[in-house]
């Protein structure tokens, strides 16, 4: 039994002894919070006789700050220490092993304490209602500290807490204490701060109540004077009866321009928006803190020029009143007023108050100035005339005129016409003579101001300025030129950026600068020289602009997409008239997957061919401006080229269609004439005629050839169609040569009449009149003499009535039975043509 035990006695040996070792072995004390700059030892308890050294965050620290107690003890002093936490190691000398550690951390007691007596609300002119004292403190921020304020007096010696905090401030109510911190005295305070760690006292700080009791505003109150400004103010305190002091401070306020349109108001706006300016659209507001900028007033804004203050020392309980002089006619002028009691801070500014000065009669000096337009088609020249000295603010009424005098005309005593005019400008017409503008300012139909300018002739000699040089930059534009040779007392310098608000301004210099342009606009300068009462012609310089604007905006107007290539072009439209000019544009394009391919081109060209495309691939397009101010460029435009060139297509189909409308109209032409060739007329036997026909003897010699076979190749064979009712037969030639072929009628006619025998052998064309009568009624009349019957022929498309033929008949039969034997008589038939050549026709008599 005993035996089975012993192993378990010996680990618990072991365990004892090791635990004794390592209690031995380390260093003290552990973790320790000492206040930052006091002194701290440290103890290394060695269980080894050997030399040991020591490190402050891994660095090896000064042997001689150690020292050997006795072989296992080391002591480490280090003097104000001040780091805010460090780690310090005990290590053998020989092997460098860790005996031990420990942490150092510093706190600070509170210091810097202050403390005052104030008022909740400003309108309470008793007893203080709040004390605030504040301090400051250097901490670890992962502590978490509670601070209570400690205050003595010598009616109540011991200390009492005012108030907690777990902040560097504190305020507590002062009246449930007023009783233990008397307001004609002093009294002590003092910060603790608590942790868990650590518990520090401030030092003990002596205030007197008087000098930290910050008295309420003052309540202001401003009127006019005709020497300035009355401004009063009262209710400081009326518990005090000491002396206090009070600072009146006034400033003027002038509108400024649009932000924007200025370049100066940038930095304005910058300063509006970090100084706690109040802003307000409807009316003119000026908040009460005290900078250079004051309010914003839609898009105007107010800024304040610190003109001055006015100190003054006064009973406490008295109402203060100043008179504030020397300020600007008709100008708006904020005041506000503060006092503090002796040794004691200032109290807040009172609210302040706006009011316009009015108009002092020896400050006012009118200026006037004209700008001379170029001569009209009708000789007349317009002027705009201007002036200075009233400010338009000024409530009082004035009555502004002009008078206009010629100057060959000017005399003495001459009542002259009167123009009425506004309050700064005026527009008047003159001819091509030299005159004199006069401007007569009135106040209550008393004169009050007057002043004159010259206006020269147009032909007249005189001096002028040249070689006129402009530059602009940043917002400011710079002007220079060359003096007359006849010296000038000065010049003027009159400029517009609409040509209806001129500004001016006098210089006796070459050169001068033109300040508070609005920006990005173009001016026209005009620079006159001033001789005496007279002024010379004046010179107008090239327009320039305040500032260069940017470029304005890249539209892509049109894509035109193809297989390979596209055609691309843009517009820029300028929104401002000082838009940079645009100096070259790059266009680039590319694919979701390939490369950006770009091509540039000059500032003349809006348009360019893409060449070199994937076919029916989808490319993404944008083009950019460049100008010597930036660039710009457009939206991205999407396009697809096409899979073909369809301009090939368009043009294939185009010939196509050509080529189709000529066979078209080719076939229609043959089948036309197809047409015309199929319906050409047989010859109706109702319609032929009879003749006399020539015996086969009588044949040879004439120039009838094959009479049925080819009936129109012969000059001498006339067959006479009867024509339907109602057309006319023309008449014949003469002459035995003419080859009349009847090819309009389109029908085959045959011969109809034969000669008779006795004229067989005469020459051809001498029986041409025997052979043909002259016309087919006449053979009609023969056949029906002889015969005494009609033709079956004829009785289908007679064209006279039985009368009338029946008349013609019986003329020509006596005719022709008087001059010549009577002919045989024969039927011409329609077989006839389809017999042979040999066999002779059927004759009847």
């Amino acid at each position: 039994m005993h035996l089975l035990l012993a192993p378990f006695i010996l680990v618990g040996i072991s365990s004892i002894c090791k635990g004794e070792y390592e209690s031995r072995c380390n260093v003290v004390p552990t973790d320790p919070y000492i206040e930052v700059g006091s002194d701290i030892e440290i103890v290394c308890h060695t269980c080894v006789n050997d030399k040991v050294y020591w490190t402050l965050q891994n660095r090896e620290i000064d042997e001689t700050l150690s020292t050997i107690i006795n072989s296992s003890h080391t002591v480490l002093s280090l003097m104000n220490f001040t780091e805010h936490s460090a780690t310090v190691v005990c290590r053998e000398k020989a092997t460098g092993d860790i005996i031990g550690g420990t942490t150092i951390k510093t706190y600070s007691k509170p210091s810097k304490i202050s403390c005052i007596l104030d008022h909740d609300n400003q309108d309470w002119t008793g007893v203080p209602e709040r004390i605030t004292c504040n301090w400051e403190h250097q901490i670890n921020p992962s502590k978490d500290i509670h601070y209570t304020v400690l205050s003595s007096s010598w009616n109540h010696p011991s200390q009492f807490e005012i108030c907690n905090s777990q902040i560097t401030t504190c305020t507590a109510e002062f009246i449930p204490i007023s009783d233990k911190i008397p307001l004609r005295g002093s009294f002590n305070v003092t910060v603790r701060a608590n942790s868990s760690a650590f518990e520090a006292y401030s030092e003990t700080q002596e205030f007197t109540s008087y000098h930290i009791w910050k008295i309420v505003r003052p309540k202001l109150d401003v009127t006019t004077h005709p020497d300035g400004v009355l401004v009063n103010w009262s209710q400081m305190s009326s518990t005090t009866s000491g002396l206090c002091s009070c600072q009146v401070n006034y400033s003027k306020c002038t509108m400024g321009i649009d932000f924007g349109q200025r370049g100066h108001n940038r930095k304005i706006k910058k300063l509006v928006k970090t100084g706690g300016a109040v802003f307000d659209s409807a009316f003119f507001y000026c908040n009460s803190f005290y900078g250079f900028i004051d309010t914003v007033c839609g898009s105007v804004v107010n800024v304040r020029t610190p003109e001055g203050s006015i100190d003054t020392t006064l009973n406490c309980q008295e109402r203060g009143n100043i008179i504030v002089e020397n300020l600007e006619s008709c100008s708006t002028y904020t005041f506000s007023v503060r006092c503090a009691l002796e040794k004691a801070p200032w109290s807040d500014w009172s609210l302040e108050k706006r009011i316009l000065t009015k108009l002092n009669m020896t400050d006012v000096k009118v200026r006037l100035w004209r700008n001379i337009a170029k001569p009209e088609k009708h000789g007349l020249r317009k002027v705009h005339a201007m002036w200075t000295g009233i400010p338009s603010t000024c409530q009082e009424t004035f009555t502004y005129r002009i008078k206009l005098i010629p100057s060959k005309q000017h005399m003495t005593g001459v009542n002259y016409n009167k123009t009425i005019c506004g309050n700064s400008s005026c527009d008047v017409d003159v001819n091509q003579d030299a005159h004199r503008i006069i401007l007569t300012v009135s106040h209550n139909d008393a004169l009050f101001a007057e002043h004159s300018v010259y206006v020269p002739a147009v032909k007249e000699s005189l001096p002028q300025v040249t070689d006129i040089q402009t530059t602009t930059l940043e917002g400011v534009i710079q002007i220079s030129w060359k003096a007359p040779v006849q010296p000038a007392r000065g010049y003027m310098i009159d400029y517009t950026h609409n040509g209806y608000q001129y500004y001016w301004k006098e210089s006796t210099y070459t050169n001068v600068t033109l300040t508070d342009l609005l920006d990005k606009k173009p001016y026209n300068i005009t620079v006159t020289p001033l001789f005496g009462d007279k002024t010379g012609h004046g010179t107008q310089a090239l327009q320039i602009c305040s500032r260069v604007g940017d470029i304005g905006n890249v539209t892509i107007s049109d894509v035109q997409a193809y297989d390979k290539s596209a055609f691309v072009s843009w517009e820029v439209k300028s929104r401002e008239a000082c838009s940079g000019d645009v100096v070259g544009y790059t266009v680039f394009y590319y694919t979701q997957k390939g490369p950006q391919l770009n091509v540039t081109v000059d500032r003349t060209r809006q348009f360019i061919s893409l060449k070199d495309l994937t076919p029916h691939t989808q490319y993404h397009l944008y083009v950019q401006a460049t100008a010597l101010t930036g660039t710009t460029q457009s939206s991205e435009w999407l396009f697809m080229t096409k899979r073909f060139d369809l301009r090939l297509i368009t043009a294939l189909l185009v010939c196509g269609s050509i080529a189709v409308l000529l066979v078209l109209s080719l076939g229609l032409c043959c089948a036309v004439q197809w047409k015309k060739f199929k319906e050409k007329p047989v010859p109706n036997p109702g319609l032929s005629s009879v003749a006399l026909w020539s015996s086969a003897s009588h044949q040879e010699g004439t120039c009838l050839g094959e009479p049925f076979n080819k009936p129109h190749e012969s000059c001498c064979d006339r067959v006479y169609p009867e024509e339907n009712e109602g057309m006319s037969t023309p008449p014949l030639p003469t002459g035995c040569k003419s080859n009349i072929v009847r090819d309009q009628t389109e029908e085959y006619t045959v011969p109809d009449v034969v000669p008779a025998p006795d004229l067989q052998n005469k020459d051809p064309c001498e029986s041409e009149d025997m052979l043909h009568p002259s016309s087919p009624e006449e053979s009609t009349a023969l056949l029906l003499s002889e015969s005494n019957q009609l033709s079956p022929y004829r009785s289908q498309s007679s064209v006279e009535g039985p009368a009338q033929r029946t008349s013609k008949q019986s003329k020509r039969a006596a005719v022709k039975q008087q001059e010549k034997t009577t002919p045989a008589t024969v039927y011409v038939t329609l077989d006839m043509f389809e017999q042979d050549k040999g066999q002779s026709p059927e004759k009847e008599t």
